[in-house]
């Protein structure tokens, strides 16, 4: 039961690490007035921020798929991560003449 205890705090603290916000609620926060804003590929690059849904799999599933299904659990929710960091950026970096923001400086798909 403690080792169960342990995985389970482990878990917690790994899904509350490192939230990245949903790439739409990222994009709203960016400057309309912005020079890039209106171009196509900032449009374009929004519009695949509205569109992008999370695909993880749920904890609860993985505590019924047993150890290694917490482990695919965790797996899902970093690579879910990963994937709105990478879109995030995507739109900053299409959208904004702001320098990235620390949380995006790094880009996820080449750490």
């Amino acid at each position: 039961m403690k080792r169960l205890s342990k995985a389970a705090a482990c878990l917690l603290a790994a899904s509350i690490a490192g939230c990245t916000s949903r790439p739409a609620e990222y994009a709203a926060t960016l400057p309309t007035s912005d020079p890039k804003w209106q171009t196509p590929e900032c449009e374009k690059a929004r519009m695949t921020a509205a569109e992008y849904e999370d695909k993880n799999l749920s904890v609860g599933v993985g505590i019924l798929l047993g150890p290694y299904g917490l482990a695919m659990s965790a797996a899902s929710k970093e690579n879910s991560e990963k994937q709105r960091r990478r879109i995030s950026r995507d739109v900053h970096l299409k959208c904004s003449s702001q320098p990235l923001p620390k949380n995006l400086e790094k880009d996820p798909m080449n750490a």
